[in-house]
């Protein structure tokens, strides 16, 4: 199992598409003559043994999981039919080891789903739901492989298991409790009944926000209304046009590298707000697309579930598995940082609304108008223009720099691997290496936004780090992005927030490559850790002398201006307030939703108004996510739910790990080894704390974060 988020492309069938069509669709394929060598059931010959992408097919798939899964309760059987004692080798490992094929192909059909997805594997993940669910259940629900569990649980004193072994019996225990072992015989069946239902709830909110997302484009044929666009972002929205057959115009959608740049630079004040409407309205307009009714049911479900398995609410059964462990510690870290976060936004309010008055106009400041307004007080301000910015963040020289902070810090490098199967033209692949020659692993990179991929960016992988018969078993892992294309002769140039992207995932990408666990299952870290490793990552991205390895002129290979440098450092806490109240809004709103202990909560809209009249919410600014939209808590493949707060967590075990580094020198060897040790290789080997307390020697404190939001100046105490 990858131990960081490794999302799936929901479906783009129509909702009414109901899941007996799609398995009818589903057999149909499985029944097509094609299907007499299946590339997913055979041995992979390929470099490193990585999927065999051109050979695999949408048809393959569904026979493929069918094997899997039949060979996976084929092991289980084994176990649970053996009359020898139970010992942590025949049950717990052989458990964990029971599920080799599913692991080989569950990735392929994740990975490809995410980022190249088509009709045939959107049929196959809506008909895979319920099937996945029934075999976790009746796996996690097998009374007698439990009680096998249950006697070595009992008896753990007594085995002399090494800390990792240790572990694994320990996730593998509260794997079961958890599922629902120790429930009534009625209770489990409404268990499963809850399962099922939930997974293809997850399914079908995936595929409504897609289909929202991709059904809004805004076309603009009339030159004037291109007023104040680089020609970057121009030249991009007439190559979008021109692939929609619009050639002459220009199209914009809801997309990250579309429609971010035109809410920052149009002069158009209602196309920004047709825009910015477009895509905060998602979810809620009555259609077909319409999450309302979806995310109701899901938190009813989940309170339901968690009630059964013997926790008030949703939130203290997920938390008490995360670093937080209550709700309680989650609301007092948010409350921390809401107060001095809503301070600066609302002095940010009138910063913005002066510079509305100073440009002419008499309106009122709405969300639409922030990113406009932010982008001219930054240029005045600071002197900083994006557009002058990008030309130093060409995509290959930064994902290079990334390259070589790795260099530096561990000793790893990066090759290029040519003629490497690989799902789609765009897709790179790499060898990781260590300082001593050995293999790592093998890196995809994935950079650039497509119909069939998902919107965001992430990390994924196609083989996790484990030892298998004494084995050191090498990870595949993959960072798939969607960072704005090149554009005629321009290479793709990054905004600065991308160039931090690239590094955050290529952070998450590092923690998988430099994984050492024994078992998958310990290779898994809780939620609000698992972006301590891709936020430290975005902390060298902006370091002067990391910029002077990668920052380079993409026409004049002139290193970006020292001076150029300085304002960008001295503009980093500019729109804090901003940064931080949108992202803690919908922290919040994760929170409340899940707190909810009532089966039948309220409709999305009232819960959403009074969570965010109860923080006091800015009327200018709208959560980073709202609820209709929010895939990290309602996509169940995110896995975010109560843990959308884990990257507020993370940023201050980052911001107070970036200072050992600081506190010594940027590639200090002695604390990047100690990094490498205790945070990247250790994996979920033994508890969270416990591990940043061997690399940093105490507990982390949250002044870091703050000062370095600018929402507490250097020297005051919280």
């Amino acid at each position: 199992m990858m131990f960081f988020p490794t999302p799936k492309l929901p479906t783009r069938i129509q909702v009414q598409c109901t899941l007996i069509a799609a398995l009818s669709f589903v057999s149909t394929l499985h029944s097509q003559k094609a299907v007499e060598s299946n590339p997913l059931l055979s041995e992979w010959t390929t470099p490193f043994g990585v999927p065999p992408f051109e050979t695999i097919k949408p048809v393959h798939f569904m026979p493929a999981y069918e094997a899997a899964l039949a060979e996976q309760l084929k092991a289980i059987n084994v176990i649970t039919d053996s009359k020898d004692a139970p010992t942590f080798l025949n049950t717990v490992v052989a458990l964990e080891n029971s599920d080799l094929l599913l692991r080989k192909i569950r990735p392929v059909f994740d990975g490809i789903s995410s980022a190249e997805t088509n009709e045939e594997l959107q049929a196959i993940e809506e008909a895979l739901a319920p099937i996945l669910s029934k075999q976790n259940d009746d796996i996690t629900l097998n009374a007698a492989l439990f009680q096998r569990v249950k006697t070595l649980w009992d008896g753990r004193e007594k085995l002399g298991l090494n800390g990792e072994d240790a572990m694994l019996l320990e996730k593998t225990w509260k794997g079961f409790v958890r599922g629902g072992a120790l429930l009534d015989a009625a209770k489990q069946t409404r268990l499963r009944a809850i399962n099922s239902e939930m997974a293809t709830l997850s399914v079908s909110f995936g595929s409504r926000n897609l289909s929202d997302t991709n059904a809004f484009r805004l076309v603009i044929d009339n030159p004037a209304d291109l007023a104040g666009l680089p020609e970057p972002v121009r030249s991009a929205a007439a190559d979008a046009a021109k692939q929609a057959g619009l050639s002459g115009k220009w199209v914009f959608t809801l997309k990250y590298p579309s429609i971010w740049p035109f809410l920052q630079y149009s002069e158009n004040r209602e196309l920004r707000r047709k825009l910015f409407a477009a895509y905060t309205t998602r979810g809620e307009l009555g259609n077909a697309a319409d999450t309302r009714e979806i995310i109701a049911k899901m938190a009813a479900l989940r309170a339901e579930q968690a009630q059964l398995l013997g926790y008030e609410t949703w939130a203290d059964f997920v938390l008490d598995e995360r670093m937080a462990k209550t709700p309680a510690r989650v609301y007092d870290l948010l409350n921390r940082v809401w107060a001095p976060a809503r301070v600066k936004a609302e002095e940010e309010v009138r910063v913005l609304q002066a510079a509305i008055k100073a440009d002419g106009k008499d309106f009122t400041l709405e969300p639409s108008d922030w990113f406009y307004y932010t982008e001219k007080v930054r240029k005045s301000a600071y002197a900083i223009d994006e557009s002058v910015v990008r030309p130093y963040f060409e995509l290959e020289r930064v994902r290079d720099g990334a390259f070589e902070v790795a260099r530096r810090l561990y000793g790893i490098t990066f090759t290029p691997l040519k003629d490497m199967p690989v799902y789609h033209s765009e897709v790179k692949a790499f060898e990781v290496k260590d300082r001593d020659g050995s293999h790592l692993g093998v890196f995809y990179t994935d950079f650039h936004p497509r119909p069939g991929k998902q919107s965001g960016a992430w990390c994924g992988g196609y083989r996790d780090q484990n030892y298998l018969d004494g084995k050191n078993i090498r990870p595949i892992v993959v960072n798939v992005c969607n960072f704005t294309r090149p554009s005629g002769d321009t290479p793709a140039l990054l905004s600065l927030d991308e160039v931090e992207t690239l590094f955050h995932e290529f952070g998450h990408a590092l923690h998988g490559l430099l994984s050492q666990v024994h078992y998958s299952t310990t290779g898994d870290v809780p939620r609000d850790f698992v972006e301590l490793p891709s936020q430290i990552m975005e902390n060298w991205a902006t370091e002067p002398e990391v910029l002077a390895l990668y920052a380079h002129h993409w026409k004049t290979g002139e290193v970006i201006p020292i001076e150029l440098v300085n304002k960008i450092r001295k503009a980093r806490q500019f729109n804090q307030g901003f940064a931080s109240v949108e992202y803690l809004a919908a922290c919040y709103l994760d929170m409340d939703w899940h707190t909810l202990t009532n089966a039948t909560p309220a409709n999305a809209a009232a819960l959403e108004r009074i969570a965010l009249a109860r923080i006091g919410m800015p009327s200018q600014i709208v959560p980073r996510y709202r609820s209709t939209y929010f895939r990290h808590i309602f996509s169940d493949v995110f896995g975010y739910s109560t843990g959308y707060y884990s990257y507020l967590w993370s940023e201050v075990l980052d911001a107070d790990a970036f200072q050992a580094f600081k506190e010594t020198s940027l590639f200090d060897q002695k604390t990047a080894t100690s990094f490498r040790k205790n945070i990247l290789e250790a994996g979920g080997t033994e508890e969270a704390m416990k591990r940043y307390l061997k690399f940093r020697g105490r507990e982390p404190v949250i002044d870091s974060l703050l000062i370095r939001r600018g929402l507490m100046n250097d020297g005051q105490t919280r």
